[in-house]
């Protein structure tokens, strides 16, 4: 008994080292990017996306707060990315919350400078023999008169166009962050972004902020982008853990 548990646990192992590693890269914005424990309660859904995989996938989650297409360029962020991509990673991009900020100098872009950055990061990526994967922003929680309003404006159309043209994956968060907010009211989706009452230690006087998730909220987003890559088909749904 004690021999075949030996080969068992051998075999195991041999199995688990054949495994091929993979490397996610996300860069994105603050809706993305990991916090710092200042920050928290506010979490970023790459944050939660890792326990979703088995561990042979590793999360490199560059996304950044304040970052668009291009101060992500021009900071030499994407360049670093670039400089370590591996044949067979993966490159999820999510901007746009920043981009829409036209009247902010080294930080918005107009739509075509946007579609110019993102088509970049997809060449690039390619080049690399790696596997960029393309998202559209997440929603912000706005309600006016109890009517829910999309604030992205064209940016996330450049997304899904630019997808189609270049034959990239598409996972619409867009779409798929209305649907969740909507389903759950306007009283109901505060749960999912940053809502502290006073008298928390890192919020004193307390905190709404409609833009940034809560760590339920940044769970309940990288669901939704779990959702998009089964949807998709995508070979790294064979590395996602219970994968059925």
């Amino acid at each position: 008994m004690k021999k075949l548990t030996l080969i068992i646990a051998l075999a195991l192992c041999a199995f688990i080292q054949q495994q091929p590693k993979i490397t996610i890269w996300m860069i994105g914005d603050s809706t993305m990017a990991n916090k710092q424990a200042k920050a928290f309660p506010e979490t970023g859904w790459g944050m939660a996306l890792g326990k979703f995989f088995q561990p042979n996938v590793t999360i490199d989650n560059r996304a950044q707060n304040g970052r668009s297409t291009l101060s992500f360029i021009n900071e030499k962020r994407w360049e670093d990315v670039y400089n370590h991509l591996q044949e067979g990673d993966y490159v999820f991009i999510e901007f746009g919350h920043n981009d829409e900020k036209i009247d902010k100098p080294g930080v918005g872009t107009s739509l075509e400078e946007y579609r110019n950055n993102l088509a970049r990061f997809i060449q690039e990526a390619r080049s690399k023999k790696a596997f960029p994967v393309l998202l559209t922003p997440t929603m912000r929680r706005s309600y006016k008169n109890g009517v829910f309003i999309d604030s992205h404006g064209k940016y996330p159309d450049v997304v899904r166009t630019l997808a189609d043209s270049l034959h990239v994956p598409l996972i619409d968060m867009h779409r798929k962050t209305e649907q969740l907010i909507t389903s759950m009211g306007e009283e109901g989706s505060k749960k999912l972004f940053n809502y502290v009452e006073a008298g928390h230690p890192n919020y004193p006087q307390g905190k709404k902020d409609d833009t940034h998730f809560s760590p339920y909220g940044a769970n309940a987003i990288a669901s939704l982008a779990i959702e998009g890559i089964k949807e998709l088909h995508l070979p790294l749904e064979k590395y996602l853990l219970n994968n059925k």
